[in-house]
């Protein structure tokens, strides 16, 4: 208590939340530009790709100008582990997706089917509640409730993707397709449902420093 109280008193570097609100726009950015290379004509999807990349590298200048301001920060909002590991949890939601198109070139893969479009719809929504979680971080005891249901649809959001992805793999166990065909489906399937579980994380290290906060 008497920590919590000091800290309450000191100057703290406020940015964080500030870079925390723009890597969530860069969430929702890259989940729609992940959505146009699937909705794009193989053909033409080069420019889609390009834009989403765009969007990856833009996201990890933000991510390593957090960690630089975290290493030279005197008195931070909340605690450094924390920030660090919601810089990380942004950052890896972006790159995964980043990493989709690659993969799926790299299998061959030139349709998109129903179950990785149903993980983007998912993503997209879980992109919208971070944009409005973020900012919520600059007054947390003020906004506990709020950050509470949103911390918890962003959980109820990862377990659907958990069942598209049990579903998707039956599906796919059951289709018998060629080898390559069945490693690349797979693989795109467990890096959409593993973008959901960055956006849950990112969830759950809010609800903690709620906890320790309020």
């Amino acid at each position: 208590m008497l920590l919590r109280a000091f800290r309450s008193l000191m100057p703290k570097e406020e940015r964080f939340v500030d870079q925390f609100v723009e890597q969530a726009r860069h969430i929702v950015a890259a989940a729609a530009a992940l959505e146009a290379v699937m909705d794009t004509p193989p053909a033409e999807r080069p420019q889609r790709v390009a834009a989403l990349k765009k969007v990856e590298k833009d996201a990890d200048h933000i991510a390593k100008d957090a960690g630089r301001d975290l290493h030279r920060a005197f008195i931070t909002p909340f605690d450094r582990s924390d920030i660090l590991s919601l810089i990380n949890a942004l950052d890896d939601a972006i790159d995964l997706m980043d990493e989709v198109p690659r993969h799926a070139g790299l299998y061959g893969i030139t349709e998109f089917d129903a179950p990785m479009r149903k993980f983007v719809t998912l993503i997209r929504q879980q992109a919208d509640l971070l944009v409005e979680l973020m900012p919520l971080l600059g007054a947390i005891a003020r906004n506990a409730d709020r950050i509470g249901q949103l911390c918890d649809r962003l959980s109820e959001l990862e377990d659907q993707a958990d069942d598209i992805l049990r579903d998707a793999l039956q599906a796919l166990i059951a289709e018998r397709p060629d080898m390559i065909a069945f490693l690349g489906r797979r693989e795109l399937y467990e890096m959409l449902e593993a973008v959901t579980d960055r956006c849950d994380d990112v969830g759950d290290l809010v609800a903690g420093i709620t906890l320790d906060q309020v």
